[in-house]
């Protein structure tokens, strides 16, 4: 199954909980993975809670270009049972 963003919001810090298309939901902790040129400027918390799910990428996505992918966001999440 190719997975995809449906649902995502932002919690609290850099945790955003997401839902796939499988019907999987849970909350992913980016922090660690804010680094470089284009996820570096996501440190700043505005800029970081300005994502949206793009209906074409079917993912998370940021005004500056940065994108995550479904599967690497899926590895990540903590499933809330």
């Amino acid at each position: 199954m190719i997975l995809h963003v449906k649902k995502a919001k932002y919690l609290h810090d850099y945790v955003i909980w997401l839902q796939f298309n499988d019907g999987a939901e849970g909350e992913v902790d980016l922090a660690c993975e804010l680094e470089g040129e284009i996820f570096g400027v996501l440190k700043d918390i505005e800029n970081f809670k300005s994502f949206k799910v793009d209906p074409v990428l079917q993912t998370i996505v940021w005004e500056n270009g940065a994108d995550l992918a479904p599967e690497f966001l899926y590895e990540k999440m903590r499933v809330l049972v």
